[in-house]
Formats: structure tokens, sequence, C-alpha cells
């Protein structure tokens, strides 16, 4: 595959497409498009990852094989969607969000939605992407269809686009240095002609659910990019084609001539000696030459290839008439080479004038294997200098894609002229080392790659983040699975074609021909972490003995410092996820209340510390609002919030009242040990009759903010933080209406250094929040105004804002314990639902109100209720006062009882059971009809 879609090569380079590259003839958009690599993301009716492509893999770092099945939701924090800018987004600027439930919230109506959003890939890097989401109707449901592409390069490269059969660099108008290109993500009317380009990116499935989805995407306009707000290009995504690169990289259509055949060719005609070069003594007519990548002409060598200087003329045999690495006849691999058991150091062209016998050095055995010399040697003393520098500008930091990039920097140009540093993917995540050796099958990433500007067009060759196989065929899979350098002195036109398809793609094989590459594994505790592999172009020496033996310690060398960098990564990758568990990304949605939070750590290395907030849903359409702080800072003070936020979403869930809710999580404190204290606040809203119930222990009180705009600090009871003990905590019931918003916060966003907590209050109520704004904009005004730099406590802000929900959308009944009431149940229902036109649900609600009021009046006292609330959804609670809660058990096929739950299960959208101050509640919810 083509490297870097995403990026324009040289000006004035004309490059035909890639083999593996647009849509056949006549799926091509009309005109210009811009040609992109595009990332395809399917996530299902029920919030799981049902497709997660190659492009995917290699933006966003997770592999298909984790993803595919999993919640999208959790999979990638990102940053809240941003009003498009010309450059990336600042580091810390925006809100933490969740990618997936961002767009998914985007695209709630229906419609597309296309945009920039940054998001934090598997190794914890932020990343700027662009965004095309798609909702789609499926008939299990509404899906989601997710394009993404890097915008990395095309702000600081330009972008390339495709016309007819041919690839243009962008032309934008010049710009100051160091500005980026402005492109913004959009939506361009399409048609079915254009559409077809993009079926490469669709699920799999029938021809007629594949032509429905595309029918689908062309009604929401097709994926095109915003140029300098002023050039709207339609995208053509590039997709690899099984012909194409990755092929050649999985080692198929092997290029490599056997024995026989070698030995049946002429010999290969030479090159006139040029002056200076080391080859000089080659004689011979001139080779045919072909065009470069920039339009260039390359010498290369004929079809029969050219064997290095000093390269065994046996073909490489072993003296059991085999080839190491092939198999004989009886279908036996040899890899033993000749003049030893194992394949040893590393690989030498013996050229002349540069593999000079060194004085008392024994002479190099040279070992043929399937046409790649390897040899044993002994290091060049007269190239410790650079060893040296090496030691002190490669691993100067504990990051592991600075440490590559290092070690490929000092290389480029002083040894080489190309360096790329490929690393195993699965290594550089997980914490547990790989337990098998590398084959075919491995899979790399690229870390660094460096290459020398003045020596050609290195455009197309693999950018950093991309995945790829080595097989063993080529010199770096070789390497790789071995644990052995390998050194290729001159790359023949016969095997020019691997070797190209290793670095990058076939668009190389110019570039690489007559070259000399070297290519040597990373190594560090007894494990294989990835190959470095080294490129020098045809005006240079082409790398020896010496300069194996010399790189061959460097690359160990590095290799420590890669190995130390990746368990620092992976350390603070475990600290990052435990952190991020512990504070939630993304405010509920319940009906009759807006929820939006803020989060921001006292320590900017830390992802969290000792404050926490909840919204937590409660039966009745209720919320429950929390607050908490635990006192001291570090990661004691993380461990403990965890356990408070934990118990208190379980004490939640009983529906206790808040002063007996605080009472229990006092109790736990001091189970967990005397030196666990915390300060709270816990508020319960009912948006049905409009109130608010508080409890404080020891917290900032609350401050609510009327319709009005006028702010009102609530007196609450204030009670004794959760640890001390034997203090009771009194909750204050109050009305509130309408359009009034909550602001709960924790001490560090009101002290005020140098004063009193008093005046950040005073503040906080003053007519700083607007109630006719967002509680997403209220947030961020409070942030603005009232935080600052230097304050070294942290800050967690919760906003509400009451709506409450219309009488009107509320149905609620009270029933006797009476096995008639059953069909009085269902009788209300009907009518109320008839009366709301909701009567594409009367059957199926009427069917599970039966059967839990048939279940209710079982074991119900003396009180039954049924409750129906339309909202976004229609939500249906059956209580009674009776506190065991139902499980859902297995029945047989005979078996007249238990079938209620089961059907429940089956036919609602959600269901649940929760526990009242008296009793339990039953519940279920039904998505509206579309209509």
């Amino acid at each position: 595959m083509v490297d870097e879609p995403n990026s324009a090569p040289r000006p004035g380079a004309a490059t035909p497409l890639p083999s593996g590259g647009p849509a056949p003839a006549g799926a091509h958009p009309a005109g210009v498009v811009a040609l992109l690599r595009v990332a395809s993301v399917l996530v299902d009716a029920d919030g799981r990852i049902a497709q997660w492509d190659r492009a995917a893999e290699e933006l966003f770092g997770h592999r298909a094989e984790v993803t595919c099945g999993r919640p999208a939701i959790g999979l990638l924090p990102a940053v809240e969607p941003r009003p498009e800018t010309a450059g990336p987004p600042p580091a810390g600027a925006g809100r933490p969000c969740d990618a997936f439930a961002t767009l998914d919230d985007l695209t709630q109506l229906d419609t597309p939605w296309a945009g920039a959003m940054a998001v934090n890939d598997r190794e914890d890097r932020l990343r700027d992407v662009l965004w095309w989401a798609y909702p789609l109707i499926e008939p299990g449901g509404r899906a989601l269809l997710v394009l993404a592409t890097d915008a990395r390069p095309l702000r600081t490269t330009g972008l390339r686009i495709a016309l007819g059969e041919r690839l243009l660099p962008y032309a934008a108008a010049p710009t100051a240095p160091g500005r980026p290109l402005r492109v913004a993500a959009a939506f361009a009317p399409g048609a079915a002609q254009g559409a077809a380009a993009l079926e490469p990116l669709l699920p799999k499935g029938t021809p007629e659910r594949r032509q429905r989805l595309l029918g689908q995407l062309v009604a929401a306009g097709l994926p095109a990019l915003w140029v300098d707000s002023a050039t709207l290009l339609p995208v053509m995504p590039y997709q690899a084609s099984a012909t194409g690169t990755a092929r050649l990289a999985a080692g198929i259509g092997r290029r490599y001539p056997t024995p026989q055949q070698r030995a049946a060719q002429p010999r290969a005609t030479r090159r006139p000696p040029e002056p200076g070069r080391p080859d000089a003594a080659r004689t011979g007519p001139a080779e045919p030459t072909a065009p470069t990548a920039d339009g260039a002409t390359a010498t290369t060598t004929g079809p029969a290839g050219t064997r290095p200087p000093g390269a065994a003329d046996d073909g490489g045999r072993t003296p059991g008439g085999t080839i190491p690495g092939q198999r004989d006849a009886a279908g036996t691999r040899d890899d033993t080479p000749p003049g030893g058991p194992t394949i040893e150091s590393a690989v030498n062209g013996r050229v002349p004038d540069r593999d000079a016998q060194l004085p008392g050095r024994p002479p190099a055995q040279t070992e043929p294997v399937d046409g790649v010399e390897v040899v044993r040697g002994t290091p060049d003393g007269d190239q410790l200098a650079l060893l040296s520098e090496v030691g002190g500008r490669v691993g100067t930091t504990l990051d592991l894609d600075t440490t590559a990039r290092e070690l490929c920097d000092v290389l480029v140009p002083r040894v080489a002229d190309f360096a790329c540093v490929d690393l195993l993917d699965g290594l550089i995540s997980d914490s547990e080392l790989p337990r098998d050796r590398p084959d075919d099958s491995t899979m790399l990433r690229r870390v660094a790659r460096v290459f020398n500007a003045g020596s050609g067009n290195w455009n197309h060759v693999l950018d950093e983040g991309r995945l790829l196989a080595m097989p063993r065929s080529t010199p770096p899979g070789l390497a790789l699975q071995e644990n052995k350098p390998v050194l290729v002195p001159v790359i023949t036109a016969d095997v020019a074609v691997e070797y190209a398809a290793s670095l990058g793609g076939p668009e190389l094989v110019p570039l690489v021909v007559d070259r000399s590459m070297l290519v040597l594994p990373l190594s560090a505790r007894g494990t294989v972490l990835g190959i470095l592999k080294l490129l020098r172009l045809a005006d240079r020496g082409p790398f020896t003995k010496a300069d194996a033996d010399t790189l061959r310690e460097l690359a160990a060398r590095a290799a420590l410092s890669l190995d130390n960098a990746r368990l620092h990564r992976a350390e603070s990758k475990v600290a990052t996820t435990l952190q991020r568990s512990m504070i939630p990304t993304r405010p509920p949605r319940i009906p009759g209340v807006q929820v939006a939070h803020r989060y921001l750590p006292g320590d900017p290395k830390a992802q969290v510390g000792g404050d926490w907030f909840d919204a937590i849903q409660l039966p009745g359409s209720r919320v429950a609002l929390v607050v908490g702080d635990v006192m001291g800072h570090g990661l004691h003070s993380a461990a403990a919030m965890g356990r408070f936020r934990t118990a208190m979403q379980t004490l939640a869930a009983l529906d206790l009242p808040p002063g007996q809710l605080l009472r229990h999580l006092d109790n736990l404190a001091h189970k967990l040990g005397d030196d666990h204290l915390a300060t709270c606040l816990y508020a319960v809203y009912d948006p049905i009759n409009r109130t608010c119930e508080l409890a404080s222990a020891g917290h900032v009180p609350p401050v609510l903010v009327h319709p009005d705009g006028r702010g009102e600090l609530l007196e609450i009871p204030e009670g004794a933080p959760i640890g001390v003990g034997g203090v009771p905590f009194v909750a204050k019931k109050i009305a509130v209406r309408d359009g009034s918003m909550l602001v709960l916060c924790t001490d560090g966003l009101v002290e005020v250094r140098g004063g009193d907590i008093g005046e950040g209050l005073a503040a906080l109520c003053g007519n700083l929040i607007d109630p006719k704004k967002s509680p997403e904009e209220a947030c961020d005004t409070v942030l603005e105004r009232l935080h600052t730099d230097d304050r070294k406590d942290d800050v967690a802000l919760l906003v509400a804002r009451f709506d409450g929900v219309p009488p009107t959308e509320v149905a609620t009944w009270s029933l006797t314990v009476d096995q008639a009431e059953v069909r009085r149940a269902r009788g209300l229902v009907r009518d109320q639902l008839a009366a709301w036109r909701l009567t594409a649900l009367t059957d199926t609600v009427e069917l599970l109100v039966s059967e839990l009021v048939t279940n209710a009046v079982r074991v119900a006292r003396a009180d039954v209720q049924l409750q129906l609330i339309r909202v976004d959804k229609l939500l249906v609670e059956v209580s009674d006062d009776n506190h065991n809660l139902p499980s859902l058990e297995p029945a047989e096929s005979m078996d007249e009882n238990g079938r209620g739950l089961n059907l429940v299960s089956k036919l609602a959208e959600r269901w649940g059971t929760a526990r009242k101050a008296v009793g339990k509640v039953v519940w279920f919810e039904m998505a509206l009809p579309r209509s």
C-alpha cells in the first residue's frame, strides 16, 4: 500500500495511482477528489464494535481482534469537538469526553455529522482526527458508521488529490512559515456513482444490504473536505487491495531465484565503471533504465540480477543440496547454514576496498542464505566514537517514540540515507512479553522513520504508526525471526520488488534497486522488540562487515533504551487506565434534568486525585447528584476516592434517603480505616414533584441559581466529614422551579489564595451563571472566572439544570392487592397509550404490564403502584411494598410460572429492579415509534 496518501508528493511529481488504490473504473467520482487513507468503524445497535478495519488499527492503535464485539463507549478518550481551526488542538485544550459517545450524541436526530475531534490512541497520544459519522437504519436497530482520517499530514504537508488516473500535489496559496493548511470535514451532495467508491468501507453483507447502506450514505451526503474554506473536494478513500503491497508484504509472489534458476541465467551485464564508486571494477554495457518515483531515471540491473562481489557461486547451497530457509523435496525446512548449525552475526557484501582485511583479524566466514549472505565477524574498533555518541544522544527520555526517533536521527545522514524502527505491535502496549517467537504473521508498527531529504523522494515509504508484516523471505523478516543482523550489499533487480515491499510499496523499486540495506534486530533482555532498517543509496559505499558489527552493538544499546521506555509506558498506561475508570466521562441522559461536569486534577501529571462526582439515575426518573472530596492528595487519596465512589453508587441503588445514605457511608469509612476522611454532598432531584432533597457531610454548600439569574447559597445542616463518626446527617428538602440550576463543587474551586472560602462562594452566587445557557456553558463560565492555574487542589464541578417532566407526560395509578386489578391495569395502559398516540406499543406494553402487576399483587401486602412516563422513551414502573427483588430464572418448557421476567427481558429495550425506601420497583423502557 502507498504509505502516506494523506500527504502530498514533492511538487512536480505526478505519480500513477497504486494498484491497491481507488475503486474500480466507474466508481471514481467525477472531477478532482481528495485521496485519503480513511478508517471505517461500525457500531451496531447494541453499542458494540461490529467492524474495525486495518486503517482504524493504524490510526487508533487498537487491533480488530481486541475491539470487535466490545462496547464502543470507553474505547477512545477524546477532547470535545471544537470549531474548526487552522491547526491541531493545543495540549490540554477542550473538555474530555468519549469519542463514540459524543458521535452518538451528535447524530441522535438521525442526521450525519462531520468535524474535527482529537482522540487519545492506544498509546495515549493525542491525535488530530477528522470524522464523518453516519447514523444507519438497520433491521436490528440504529447503527453508526464512523469514517475517520488523520488530520496531521493534511495540515502539515498538504493533501494528495486525484484527477483521473494521476495523483497530483495540492497547490495551496502561500502561507506564513509554520502555519498549517486549513482543512475541515464536510459533506458533499453525492450520486450513486461517487458513492460506489465508499463500498470497501461498508460492513460485509448481502449485495442488497450494501446497496441499501450506500443509498443512506448518498441521501446523507458523501464525505468531503473544505480546503482553505474555499474549495470543497469529495473524498476518495484509499484502500489497499489483495494484489498490492499487502500481498507482497505477506510473502506472496516470491521473487528470489532458486539455485537452479540462477545457474541457468546468463551472467548479468555490468554498468560502466563510475569514478569514485566502490564497485568500479564492474564492467560491461550500460544497464536499462527505469523511471523513479519522482519522474527521474535510475540505472537498474538486468532481470537476471547481479550477485554482490564475493558472493558464493554455488547459489548458497548447503552440503545437503538445499537452500537455508527453503524446503527440500520431502517438505523439510533447512535453516542450517553451511559451516555451522546457527546463523551468526551479520551479513557482508564483501565489496572491494570497503572490506579489507584488518590487522590481527581472522578472515570473515560467509554463509549465503537464499541470496543473502550471513557472516561471522568482530566489531571494528575504529568506529567506537559513533557508539559513544549514541550513548549520549539516544535514550534521553523515557518516551518510546522519542527514543526511536533519536536513534534514527543519529544514523541519518551520517551512516545511512534512510532509517526506520519497526516494533512488535503487541509488545508496544501489552504488559506481558510475547510467548511465541516472531513469524510471518507477526505484525509490526512503524514507530520512527527518518530519511535524508536530499537523497530522493521518500514520501511513499510507510509512515509512523502504520502496520506491516515482515515474512521470512525478506531481509527484515529474516533478521526479526532469527534475531541476527542481515546485510544486503547490493539490492538486485530480481529481488528489489520484495525489498521495496518491506519498505512500503512497489513504487520504491526504482529507488531501492542497486542500493545497500542493513537490517538489525532490536533485542533486549532476551526479547526481540523489533528491527532497525537502514538503507544507503548508490552515491555512497555499501554497508560492510565493519558497519554491521558496529551498528549491531549500537542497536543492542538502543534496544535497552527502547525497552526501558516500553516498560515506563506500560506502567503509565496502567495508572492512566485505573485513574480514568474512577471518574465518569459522559453525563447520563436523564429525563427532566441536564447534567454537565468538569474535573481538574491539582497535579497536572495525574489524571485523578481525591475529588469525585456522579449523576445516578433512580426509579421514577429521579436523579442523585453527588460531589465528594477525600482529604489529602496523591495516590492514597485517589484510591480512597475510588472506594467511596463505588460505595456511593451501591448505596444509591438502594434508593435510601440522603441522610440515611450518608450514615451508611460513614459506617463503611470506619471499616476501611480511620485514615479515610472525606466531605460529601448528596442531592436527589424529583422531576415529577419538582423537589430536591439534600444532605451534607461537611461539604461546601451548593448554589441554586433561580430562573431569573439570582444565585442562592443553600443553607443545609453541615454535618461532619465522612469517617468522623457519631454525628447525625440531617437532610433538607426544597422546592425547585423549572429552569433552575444547581451548582455543586469542591473547595478547590472556591478557595481564594490569601482569602476566605466565602469570597469564592460569593462570586459563585453572583450573576455568574446565566440560567438560559446550557450546563456545559455554565461549567465553562465558572472555570474561566474562578479557576486559576496556580491552584494546587483538585477541582470537581457539577452543574444540573432542572427542567422537570410536564404533568401531561406522567400517568400514575394506585392498585389494590387483588388479581382483578391486572385486567384494570391493562385497560388503563391501553387508554393512556391511545391518548399519547402510542398505539403501536399497546400490545407489547399491555403484555409486560400484565406480567409485572400479576407478580406485584402476589407478594404485596397493601400497596401496588403503576406509573407511565413519556419522555424520549416510554418508562413503565410497577412498585409494591415487598422489599424482595425478583430474579430472572430460566423456565422449563412445561412450567406455568416464571415466564414474566423472561418476557420483559426479551421484549423491552431495557429493564431492571431497584429497592425503594419501602418496597421495590420493577421497571422497563420501550423506544418510542419514529413517527
